[in-house]
């Protein structure tokens, strides 16, 4: 009997050892579920980042206009509270 209880103590305390420590803890798993959260916090960053370049892109593209705005902008022409208007001569 006295085999059996010490048996199992030692399967308890290993069980234990590998619930706490080791691959598949719930250390490591702790650690991967913050590793995915700080990761889909970048992903949506970038998310919204991507959607205002590829809105400034279908600007760019479609309108002359724009693209002679963004070179005076560049070029310090265009003061941050000033607003461009384009005026096309006949």
């Amino acid at each position: 009997m006295k085999l059996l209880w010490t048996t199992m103590i030692v399967l308890i305390l290993l069980l234990q050892v590998r619930l706490w420590v080791g691959e598949g803890s719930f250390a490591q798993v702790w650690a991967l579920e913050q590793s995915i959260a700080e990761q889909r916090e970048e992903n949506a960053e970038l998310a919204t980042r991507n959607e205002r370049l590829y809105a400034e892109v279908r600007n760019l593209r479609n309108e002359q206009s724009a693209v002679e705005e963004r070179a005076r902008m560049n070029l310090g022409l265009i003061r941050e509270d000033e607003t461009f208007f384009l005026v096309v001569e006949n």
